[in-house]
């Protein structure tokens, strides 16, 4: 799609959604140069922006608790495995295994986040930690049937299970900070 169809179709409907949002930036960092009439696009779009006639749609506006349940689970199991032996473990498949077989815990606030996890660690942590085992135990059986495939995130095939928490952190824990942590405990 265009930037000038993309700025009409924000135009259109008064929103700028992520999506949309993706390919201009795309557009933009691809073309070694764009014409008028693209800049004269972006210009429009801009100034429907800041008048409030398109708002832009943010990327998120609420969470998965579970994600964030089954990651903990996940590194916990996934340290240990690989501190007693020289097997590494791909913790997006892991998780991802586990989440698919659970059911989705979204929230929007903090409060209904807190409630969601409280529920959860009550009410499904067994489950949590019995598909976490299966995830890893399918791994651990799983040949390497394909080793050319590319993870979603940026990252090498071999990455350590510290590289691959410092990334899902840095994805998940955007909003963290020692300050807020200490005072809520």
């Amino acid at each position: 799609m265009s930037i000038e169809k993309i700025v009409e179709q924000a135009l259109q409907d008064g929103y700028l959604t992520p999506a949309m949002e993706a390919e201009v930036g795309r557009i933009c960092d691809t073309a070694s140069e764009l014409s008028i009439e693209e800049y004269m696009a972006l210009d429009r779009l801009m100034g429907a922006l800041l008048t409030g006639e398109v708002v832009a749609v943010p990327r998120k506006q609420f969470i998965n608790v579970m994600e964030e349940l089954v990651l903990t689970e996940a590194i916990a199991r996934v340290a240990e495995i690989e501190s007693n032996s020289d097997t590494t473990l791909d913790l997006g498949d892991i998780a991802a295994y586990a989440l698919n077989r659970l059911p989705p815990l979204y929230a929007t606030t903090e409060e209904g986040a807190s409630f969601q996890r409280n529920n959860a660690k009550v009410e499904l942590s067994a489950l949590i930690a019995d598909q976490v085992k299966e995830a890893i135990a399918r791994s651990l059986n799983q040949p390497d049937f394909y080793p050319e495939r590319r993870s979603l995130t940026k990252g090498t095939a071999g990455e350590s299970v510290l590289g691959q928490v410092t990334d899902l952190l840095q994805d998940y824990a955007h909003k963290f900070s020692p300050e807020t942590q200490g005072a809520s405990q």
